[in-house]
């Protein structure tokens, strides 16, 4: 019942400041809500997408899963449609983050926490980009691995594992990222570890999104943190997630944008 209310308040809080594109006095924030938030879902581009998560959420099937992303790490079993229904992003979103990738000419893309890989294939569609997604739940990164056949895709990587191990292994390896996509961990201390870990390899023109930021306490407080560090020079709150910046142009500038 606290976290029902806790995210009730969350959510007035947020439609009360938010604000679209008539409040925005900044270039940057006023183009990128204006091309690639707040523009309508282009469902017809996505189809075979949507065709697949539909079938997810018919699934009834039951697998173990081990959620590393939470305090209780015990092995369940849980329903395929019951985890896509929870876990998958939005096709609002997915469809925002496959314009960001655009928008930012992203070519190294992470993702963690794959899930069945529905928002991994928006990422995808990006052709020029290599997306490394990375799954703790073997039996829930089998399922993802299955929806990237059907989907034909190459460019899409998924390392199975802990976070904490595999995460750091793959940063040594790379030069830079582009765009990440942080789903993985709702709890503040390992949000903030990879943000902190994907820092190293970040430039100025790179985006990193935050998922469910209000989605608890610890994950409000993590954003939090995160909206103040010395290196993030702009941030969005759209409730669902929160987007960085990396430019010092921006000059600290930090916006709450209706979604």
């Amino acid at each position: 019942m606290a976290l029902y209310l806790f995210r009730i308040k969350s959510f007035l809080s947020y439609w009360l400041e938010a604000v679209d594109e008539h409040s925005l006095h900044s270039p940057f924030f006023f183009d990128l809500y204006t091309t690639q938030i707040k523009p309508p879902i282009e469902r017809s581009r996505f189809s075979h997408i949507e065709s697949l998560r539909q079938k997810l959420l018919q699934d009834e099937r039951t697998i173990p899963v081990r959620d590393l992303g939470s305090r209780a790490k015990q092995k369940k079993h849980r329903k395929i449609s019951h985890i896509a229904g929870t876990t998958l992003s939005t096709p609002r979103f997915s469809n925002i983050f496959f314009r960001l990738t655009h928008y930012f000419k992203a070519t190294c893309i992470v993702e963690l926490g794959t899930s069945f890989g529905i928002n991994t294939l928006y990422l995808a569609e990006k052709q020029d980009a290599t997306i490394t997604t990375f799954e703790g739940a073997p039996t829930v990164a089998d399922i993802a691995a299955l929806t990237f056949e059907f989907a034909s895709k190459k460019n899409i990587r998924i390392v199975v594992g802990n976070i904490e191990r595999t995460l750091p292994a793959f940063l040594q390896q790379i030069r830079h990222v582009d765009f990440a996509f942080l789903d993985a961990n709702h709890r503040y201390e390992p949000t903030l570890r990879y943000f902190e870990w994907l820092l190293k390899k970040v430039h100025i023109k790179s985006v990193l999104v935050v998922d469910d930021i209000h989605h608890s306490p610890e994950m409000e407080r993590a954003w939090k943190a995160i909206k103040v560090h010395r290196l993030v020079y702009g941030s969005a709150d759209l409730f669902r997630c929160g987007i960085v910046f990396f430019d010092p142009s921006l000059n600290k500038q930090h916006v709450i944008l209706q979604v």
